[in-house]
């Protein structure tokens, strides 16, 4: 966090900006920085038994498990860091995202974000045009899809096969304010973000 506040001091957003709970396998926190949490009140839940699942599942279960049952349909939840680290851990991330297929999770790098389309909904993306595009993609990752249809893009698919192997829809152009995206499989929507 201080790193996005360069010009403030670094202690000063770190006690700011306190994570309510720290969660995970402990594997890679050093223990200085759990020392500096657990003394501010942060909620340490150590979950190194449980090496079958990636921290990020641990963090959307416990998140799940917190939500009151009249918010869950609603629960929108955004992954800053997701992406540009290792790539068995973006793996891991985008796997979260068909783990919870019924959740919104949005993933966030410095350049782009990623969320999950099922295939169950036909699906109406609206453009913030300031801050999202132009180039997308959509990415069959979890099964080839037999026909996609879109609107909105500068290469529209029109009941288009995509798979690995073959095609997928990769450096697109957004043309509008609203993508509409309809698929027979879950796809995976990533969209550049433009740098303020």
């Amino acid at each position: 966090m201080p790193l996005l506040f360069p010009e403030e001091d670094a202690s000063d957003v770190r006690l700011r900006y306190k994570p309510d709970v720290i969660n995970g396998d402990m594997d890679s926190i050093r223990k200085e920085v759990l020392d500096f949490y657990r003394s501010l009140g942060t909620k340490i839940i150590d979950k190194s038994h449980d090496q079958d699942t990636t921290d990020l599942h641990k963090c959307i279960t416990y998140i799940w498990d917190f939500a009151p049952d009249a918010n869950k349909s609603s629960l929108c939840i955004l992954v800053a860091g997701a992406l540009g680290g290792r790539y068995d851990h973006e793996m891991g991330n985008l796997n979260v995202l068909y783990c919870f297929s019924s959740l919104r999770i949005v993933l966030l790098s410095d350049d782009s974000l990623i969320y999950l389309l099922p295939r169950t909904h036909h699906h109406e993306i609206h453009i913030q045009t300031s801050v999202e595009g132009p180039h997308c993609g959509l990415i069959p990752i979890g099964a080839p899809s037999r026909s996609s249809t879109t609107t909105g893009l500068r290469w529209n698919l029109n009941n288009t096969e995509m798979r690995f192997g073959g095609l997928i829809s990769s450096s697109n152009i957004v043309v509008g304010e609203k993508v509409t995206v309809q698929s027979d499989t879950d796809l995976l929507w990533t969209i550049s973000i433009k740098k303020l």
